[in-house]
């Protein structure tokens, strides 16, 4: 019996090079550019318009994004939820933090009314939003069920 690795497109979190990798071995997976490990760490990327661009146009992961602002109480409020919840969904799913006072047309371009709001992307396309703050464990539920 011949057993065939699914190869994906894996984004480097550190220099943003396509990489083909095995999603179930990502752990171990390191980057062929620059040799820091695919799986980042598990931290949310701070995402501009080209990062953000470049994970949904070439990366294989699902992509979780909060949109955010620094003023905004209920994101402060979120944000070591959100820390907390890349460490829980890591590596199968990539979180990034767009702050939408510096990134004002990502927040317009995906329509964005209301902060903050969890934007959960596959294959390039949205697949679930959910605007408010949520407890770590209620993003990971809330993310695995979209998921599925």
């Amino acid at each position: 019996m011949i057993i065939k690795k699914i190869m994906k497109n894996i984004v480097c979190p550190s220099c943003w090079a396509v990489n083909r990798a095995d999603p179930q071995r990502l752990e171990r997976a390191v980057c062929g550019k620059c040799g820091l490990p695919l799986a980042g760490g598990h931290a949310p990327l701070h995402l501009d318009a080209t990062g953000l661009e470049r994970l949904l146009l070439r990366d294989s992961l699902p992509l979780l994004v909060d949109f955010w602002a620094p003023w905004c109480g209920p994101c402060r409020v979120m944000g070591p939820a959100f820390e907390q919840a890349a460490g829980l969904l890591g590596p199968t799913v990539r979180l990034g933090k767009v702050n939408t006072e510096e990134q004002q047309a990502l927040g317009a371009r995906y329509g964005v009314q209301s902060i903050p709001t969890l934007i959960l992307f596959r294959d390039g396309r949205e697949l679930a939003r959910q605007s408010g703050a949520m407890r770590a464990g209620d993003i990971v539920t809330w993310t695995r069920s979209a998921l599925r």
